[in-house]
């Protein structure tokens, strides 16, 4: 069985498109079950690539890396997956372990054909998962991470955060 720690530098992040420009947002919390952030990022970068299903790579990379600068994570969560199928093809999450050298877990809000090797985490009263994959941390302890996470919904609270900062377009 494995223990969640009790003190973690966790980094939720995420993405959103404005025309041209990518506004990167980063949650900053101390633990998994955090209800509030220690601290809040954001960070725009233009021009960003054209969307390529499968290969967030080339459109979010740049900005995750733009809002991550100086932030030193020991964890980052991304929206999306760390792995895109059993064979090993990466996902925005293992490029973004690679770049960073630290745990990235994906949390997807939907199944991507061809990775069943995503856990599959139930919060609140959903019956509808969240899928959970990792780069860098035991596959068990990241699901076990996102199921902790604060909030009686299916998405955690900070995951909402970061959603709505990178939505908001605003640079802080």
């Amino acid at each position: 069985m494995s223990v969640l720690p009790d003190r973690v530098r966790l980094i939720v992040t995420d993405v959103a498109y404005h025309d041209d420009v990518g506004c990167a947002a980063a949650v900053v919390a101390d633990r998994w079950q955090a209800q509030f952030p220690t601290s809040v990022h954001a960070a725009l970068r233009t021009p960003v690539a054209e969307y390529v299903p499968g290969n967030f790579r080339e459109r979010e990379l740049p900005c995750l890396m733009t809002v991550l600068e100086g932030l030193e994570p020991e964890v980052v969560l991304v929206d999306g997956y760390a792995w895109l199928d059993a064979d090993g093809r990466k996902g925005l999450g293992a490029w973004l372990h690679d770049e960073l050298g630290v745990p990235v877990v994906g949390v997807a809000k939907t199944a991507f054909h061809g990775s069943p090797h995503a856990r599959h985490v139930l919060r609140g009263t959903s019956a509808v998962p969240l899928y959970v994959t990792a780069a860098g941390m035991d596959l068990d302890l990241a699901a076990e991470g996102v199921a902790a996470m604060h909030g009686a919904h299916r998405l955690p609270t900070l995951i909402t955060l970061a959603d709505r900062t990178a939505r908001a377009g605003e640079a802080r």
